[in-house]
């Protein structure tokens, strides 16, 4: 397949208000009980964090893995049969898919990101389809369809304004049998309550939600999906699987039919 850059389904600059409106409800849950933790917000009953206002286009990860943390993500499927297609959502330019292919060289990755730098990625034959747009647009959504074995969202569902929606949309791309592939960062982690406000994912920008693990978990469950595997994951080897770890790692498979 040669490479293909798709023409964006929306304008991927923003055109309106810099937020969104302030919400007197938790986003996740719908309790009203919310209490200040600034500079974010938490729901008192889910403990779901989120930023109030939130940024309409919020802004991109701080996180910039180096090819040896990429590589280990990309190890965690092995166990699971070799995937024939790979949709990496919030794929920047393509750094994962580049480091993916090591390990599964004969599985074509595509990339969708929100923003306009898909075009090296695809020179350097990181990609062999790119999308720009949202994939929670209904036209590029329905392009993507149950189209993958894998789809993997790395760093990128607490940055967006509605992590549901996108939860949703990556599902939708996922043929049945097939594998989410979630990292995330960890706000009921050591670091996180050893450091309270001042824990690197809580200052403005960086995160438009924090999701606790177990309400992933219990969304996953709600959308007919299994998961097979979670792993406290960190930067540093030797903290790995440890209390000290500030991530976590989700490998679900969707069930039941397309």
């Amino acid at each position: 397949m040669s490479a293909h850059l798709a023409e964006p389904t929306e304008p991927t600059e923003p055109t309106g208000p810099a937020h969104t409106p302030r919400r007197d409800d938790c986003p996740w849950c719908g309790s009203k009980r919310l209490r200040t933790l600034l500079p974010l917000t938490e729901c008192h009953d889910c403990a779901h964090a989120f930023q109030n206002p939130c940024p309409a286009s919020p802004g991109r990860p701080p996180y910039r893995p180096g090819r040896r943390d990429l590589r280990a993500t990309a190890r965690a499927m092995l166990p699971f049969p070799e995937p024939e297609s790979w949709l990496d959502i919030g794929t920047g330019d393509a750094a994962f898919p580049a480091a993916a292919k090591e390990l599964f060289p004969y599985t074509a990755f595509d990339g969708v990101d929100p923003a306009s730098r898909l075009e090296k990625a695809l020179a350097a034959g990181h990609l062999e389809e790119a999308y720009t747009g949202d994939p929670t647009n209904p036209h590029l959504a329905a392009r993507l369809r149950a189209r993958y074995d894998v789809v993997s969202v790395l760093h990128h569902l607490s940055h967006t304004t509605d992590p549901r929606e996108l939860l949703k949309a990556a599902l939708a791309a996922l043929r049945p049998g097939g594998h989410l592939l979630l990292e995330l960062p960890d706000p009921h982690s050591r670091p996180a309550r050893l450091l309270g406000r001042w824990w690197q994912p809580r200052p403005q920008p960086r995160h438009a939600h924090l999701l606790p693990l177990e309400n992933l978990r219990a969304e996953l469950h709600s959308r007919s999906c299994t998961v097979v595997r979670t792993t406290q994951h960190i930067r540093y080897p030797l903290l790995r699987h440890t209390a000290f770890a500030g991530t976590y790692r989700v490998i679900a498979r969707k069930e039941g039919t397309a």
